[in-house]
C-alpha cells in the first residue's frame, strides 16, 4: 500500500522561510559583483565666505511710517533724559532714521518714505519741544520747533528722496533688462541674403 507524503521534504527551503546568512569570502565576492560599481561623489563646492551685510528688513509704507514715527519719538525721549532737550542732538538723529527709512522700504512702497518722514519727525518733536501748560502751549511749542530746526527737516526728507529715487531709478533699469533677456530668445536670427 502506497503513502502519500504529507510533509515537504527536508531538502527544501520552505516558503517564506529566511535565507540563511551567507558567510565567507564568497558570500563577500558575490555581494561586490551584484552590486554597481560605487562612485564617489563630488567634493561639496566651499560656500563662499559670508559677506557681513547690513538687516534687509521689508516694511510696507504703514510699517516704515510706524518705525520711523516710532524710532523718533524713542529717540526724543532719550534725548530729553540725557540731553535736556537739545533740538539739535535730535536733529542729527533724525537724519540716519531717515536713511534707514528709505532703505528699508518694500519696492512697492518706495515712494512713501519721503512722505512719512517729516509726519515722524513732527510727531518726535512733542517730547523735547518746549511748550507752555495746556494744550495751547504745547501747540505753540511744537509749532515753533518745527519753524526753528526745519533745516535738519528738509534735510531728512531731502536724503529719504534721493535714496528713494536711486531706488527706483535702478529697479526700473533692471525691469527693462529682464524684459530685454525675456524678449530675447523669442527672435528667430534669420540667415543674410546674399545679393545675386
Amino acid at each position: 500500500m502506497e503513502q502519500h507524503r504529507t510533509r515537504p521534504p527536508q531538502y527544501r527551503p520552505r516558503r517564506g522561510a529566511p535565507l540563511p546568512a551567507q558567510t565567507g569570502r564568497a558570500a563577500a565576492d558575490r555581494v561586490r559583483r551584484s552590486a554597481p560599481p560605487a562612485r564617489r561623489p563630488a567634493p561639496a563646492p566651499r560656500p563662499a565666505p559670508a559677506r557681513r551685510r547690513m538687516p534687509n528688513p521689508r516694511l510696507t509704507g504703514l510699517g516704515g511710517g510706524l518705525f520711523c514715527g516710532a524710532t523718533m519719538f524713542a529717540l526724543a525721549c532719550l534725548d530729553q533724559l540725557l540731553f535736556g532737550a537739545s533740538l539739535v542732538v535730535y536733529g542729527v538723529l533724525f537724519l540716519p532714521v531717515c536713511a534707514l527709512t528709505a532703505l528699508w522700504v518694500r519696492r512697492g512702497d518706495i515712494v512713501t518714505a519721503p512722505v512719512v518722514v517729516p509726519i515722524a519727525f513732527a510727531f518726535g518733536l512733542l517730547p523735547v519741544a518746549d511748550g507752555g501748560g495746556g494744550i495751547g502751549g504745547e501747540l505753540m511749542g511744537l509749532v515753533t520747533a518745527l519753524a526753528t530746526q526745519a533745516g535738519w527737516l528738509y534735510g531728512g526728507t531731502l536724503i529719504a528722496g534721493v535714496i528713494t529715487t536711486v531706488r527706483k531709478v535702478r529697479l526700473m533699469i533692471r525691469r527693462a533688462a529682464q524684459r530685454r533677456a525675456a524678449r530675447e530668445p523669442r527672435q528667430e536670427i534669420r540667415p543674410r541674403r546674399r545679393p545675386t
